[in-house]
C-alpha cells in the first residue's frame, strides 16, 4: 500500500497540502456553543511547518496565541472520490501536532485563517509516526500539557466526523495526494501560551498493548517581532470575542459573564418617563450635555431603553480602510457580540452622508436580543429597517456603503454620539422627543424625580383644562402646591 517512505524528519517531504478541520470533536463544539452540521476546513502553508524543540514566536503588540493539540493524519496513497469504507487504507501515518493560532490577527482572517494560522512555525507536528496500519482510527487518543499540567485530553469516540468521513468528504472536492497533512481538529481545553511557556501534545493508542505513541511534540514560546504595516494589512486587534475564543471561554480569558441588564423595575419607569422629564431632572443635577442631537426613530412612536454598547468610526481614509474596513471588522463585532437589552450606540461625527448600518445588521442585533440601535449617521435599507421592529434612531437614510465617509475602528470605549459622551453602561433612553444618556448610578433617583414629576404635570394640565391660569399653577406657587398635595392624598391608592 504505502508508495512513500520517511526519508528525514518527521514527515517524509514536504507536504503539497495541509488541510486543517474547524471543529470537530463534541467537547470543542460544547465549548464554543455550536455544532457545525457537516466538517469545514481551512488550508495551512507548508511553510508554516515545524518539528518537535522548535521556538513559535508571539508576535510584539499581540496577546493572544493560541494552542490547539491535533491528531495529525499523513496521507499514504492519493484518495480521490473514495468512499469512507475506504478511506483509511490512503492514510500511512498518524503523529501530533499542534495548530497555533494568532487570534490578534483573526477577526479579519475569519474562516480563511491565512494570516492568524498560517505564519512560519505555526504548524509543528512528530516527533515520531505511528503507523496507520497499527492502530484502530476509532481508538485514538491526543493530549495537551501547558508547563507540565494536563490541559487538553480527547479520543477519537468524541469526534463528530469520524476520520474515514473527513477523509471522504475532501476526495470528493480534491485529490489527496502521497505526503499531504489532515489536521482533525482539538478537543475542549484549547488556550493561550505567552513567551517562556512549553506547550508538548502527544497522540497514542492506549488500548494497544505495548507502547504506541507520537512522543511529545515540543513547542516554547518566544518574543517575536511586530512589523504590521498599515498600509499593506491588518493589525492586530485582540477584542473581547477573540479572547473568549482563544481562551476558551469567557471565565478563563477573565471576562465577565454578566451583562449588563437593567433590573426589571428600574426599565419599567424608565419605559413609562417620557425622555423630556427625564432629561429636565438630568439638568437640575447639572447635566446639561446629555442629549444625542439629530436623531429621530425610524418609526414615530419608539420607546428605546437599554445599557450602551459603543461603537466608534472614525473619518474614511484608504489605508485605514484597508487595514480595518474589510472582513471581520470593528462594526460586524459589535454587532455579533451585542448582548439582550443593550443599545449599540455609535459615533458617526453626526456624519449622515453614508448609511452606519443596514437591514443585514439589524436583524442580527434583533436576534441577539438587543434592546435597539442609536447613530448620528445614516441607515442604509431605511424602509426594511424601519419594518423589522427593533428601536432605531438615526439621522435618516442615506443609501451609500459605510467606506465612503467611515472606517469602522473599535468598540467598547468612551465615544462621542449626537454631541453627547456615551460610556459603555451608561442608560439609553429615546422616545419621540429624542435620545438621552443617563449615567447608571443615578438613573433610578432620575427616573423616580421623572414620574413624580410627570403625575404633577399631569394634574396641572387637568387644572388648565378645566378652566384655571397657568398665572400660579405652572409652576405651582404655595397655595396650588397645597391643593395639589391635598388632592393627591384622597386619591385611591
Amino acid at each position: 500500500m504505502m508508495s512513500i517512505a520517511p526519508t528525514h524528519g518527521p514527515l517524509p517531504f514536504t507536504p503539497g497540502k495541509i488541510i486543517a478541520v474547524h471543529i470537530s470533536y463534541e467537547s470543542r463544539a460544547a465549548q464554543r456553543g455550536r455544532r457545525p452540521p457537516a466538517p469545514s476546513y481551512f488550508f495551512k502553508p507548508s511553510s508554516s511547518l515545524a518539528t518537535s524543540g522548535d521556538a513559535v514566536e508571539r508576535p510584539e503588540g499581540t496577546e493572544l496565541l493560541s494552542f490547539e493539540g491535533e491528531i495529525a493524519l499523513i496521507m499514504g496513497t492519493p484518495a480521490r472520490s473514495v468512499s469512507p469504507a475506504d478511506a483509511w487504507n490512503h492514510v500511512a501515518w498518524v503523529t501530533a501536532s499542534n495548530d497555533w493560532g494568532l487570534y490578534d490577527l483573526r477577526s479579519n482572517d475569519k474562516g480563511s485563517n491565512v494570516r492568524n494560522k498560517g505564519r512560519d512555525g505555526y504548524t509543528p507536528v512528530g516527533p515520531q509516526l505511528i503507523d496507520a496500519r497499527s492502530v484502530d482510527p476509532a481508538a485514538l487518543r491526543v493530549r495537551t500539557w501547558l508547563n507540565g499540567e494536563l490541559v487538553q485530553e480527547g479520543d477519537t469516540t468524541d469526534l463528530i466526523f469520524p476520520f474515514s468521513q473527513i477523509i471522504a468528504d475532501l476526495s470528493q472536492h480534491l485529490t489527496l495526494a502521497a505526503g499531504d497533512v489532515i489536521l482533525t481538529g482539538t478537543p475542549a481545553g484549547a488556550s493561550v501560551a505567552a513567551p517562556g511557556d512549553i506547550v508538548e501534545v502527544e497522540v497514542d493508542a492506549p488500548h494497544v498493548i505495548g507502547e504506541l505513541s507520537s512522543g511529545k511534540l515540543t513547542s516554547r514560546v518566544i518574543r517575536g517581532r511586530g512589523g504590521f504595516d498599515p498600509a499593506i494589512g491588518s493589525l492586530p486587534l485582540a477584542s473581547d470575542l477573540q479572547r473568549e475564543e482563544a481562551w476558551g471561554s469567557r471565565e478563563a480569558a477573565g471576562l465577565s459573564d454578566a451583562a449588563p441588564v437593567l433590573p426589571v423595575e428600574l426599565r419599567d419607569k424608565l419605559l413609562e418617563a417620557p425622555v423630556a422629564g427625564l432629561s429636565q431632572q438630568l439638568r437640575k443635577r447639572g447635566l446639561d450635555n446629555v442629549s444625542i442631537d439629530g436623531v429621530r426613530a425610524t418609526r414615530p412612536g419608539t420607546k428605546l431603553v437599554g445599557v450602551a454598547k459603543t461603537l466608534r468610526f472614525v473619518p474614511s481614509r484608504a489605508d485605514l480602510f484597508r487595514s480595518h474596513g474589510g472582513g471581520y471588522n470593528a462594526q460586524k463585532r459589535a454587532f455579533d457580540a451585542v448582548q439582550e437589552g443593550e443599545v449599540i450606540v455609535i459615533e458617526a461625527r453626526s456624519e449622515g452622508g453614508s448609511g452606519t448600518l443596514g437591514d443585514v445588521l439589524a436583524l442580527r442585533a434583533l436576534a441577539r436580543g438587543a434592546a435597539g440601535v442609536v447613530t448620528d449617521g445614516g441607515v442604509r435599507d431605511y424602509a426594511t429597517v424601519a419594518g423589522i421592529g427593533l428601536p432605531i434612531f438615526s439621522l435618516g437614510p442615506h443609501p451609500a456603503v459605510l467606506g465612503r465617509k467611515h472606517v469602522p475602528w473599535d468598540t467598547d470605549l468612551t465615544i462621542a454620539c449626537g454631541g453627547a459622551t456615551v460610556q459603555p453602561g451608561d442608560i439609553i433612553v429615546g422616545d419621540d422627543d429624542g435620545v438621552i444618556v443617563i449615567p447608571s448610578a443615578i438613573a433610578e433617583e432620575v427616573a423616580d424625580a421623572a414620574l413624580a414629576q410627570e403625575s404633577e404635570d399631569a394634574w396641572i394640565a387637568e387644572q388648565v383644562a378645566a378652566g384655571n391660569s397657568i398665572d400660579g399653577l405652572f409652576p405651582m406657587n404655595a397655595e396650588w402646591r397645597a391643593k395639589y398635595e391635598a388632592a393627591v392624598k384622597v386619591e385611591p391608592c
